[in-house]
């Protein structure tokens, strides 16, 4: 059974967070997700170390826009991220190496 909320997502983040993968990240990915049951979250990665918290911060390193129903398609690998952004369902401005690393560092 796929993930049916935004907000249950990003609870599980820290619990499939693969430290090894992140180390010498130090940013911020800010994720907007619009439309129901959306929100805007940001992930810190530092020192082999990540914080999710449903707020805007101040300076992301990239920042990730998107519907509720483009994330929850591409956390239950229905679309892939490069399908996403081709498609304009997903909007990165900022380090965009970055954004495609957080597959990597969080298996959902």
């Amino acid at each position: 059974m796929g993930y049916t909320t935004v907000r249950e997502t990003f609870e599980k983040m820290p619990t499939v967070f693969d430290a090894t993968r992140a180390k010498g990240i130090n940013s911020v990915v800010q994720y907007i997700i619009n439309g129901a049951g959306g929100g805007n979250w940001f992930i810190e990665l530092r020192d082999g170390n990540c914080r999710i918290e449903e707020a805007t911060h101040e300076s992301p390193k990239v920042t990730i826009t998107m519907n509720a129903g483009t994330w929850l398609a591409l956390v239950n690998k229905e679309i892939n991220g490069m399908q996403a952004f081709m498609s304009g369902k997903l909007k990165a401005a900022g380090d965009v190496t970055l954004a495609q690393k957080i597959p990597l560092i969080f298996q959902l």
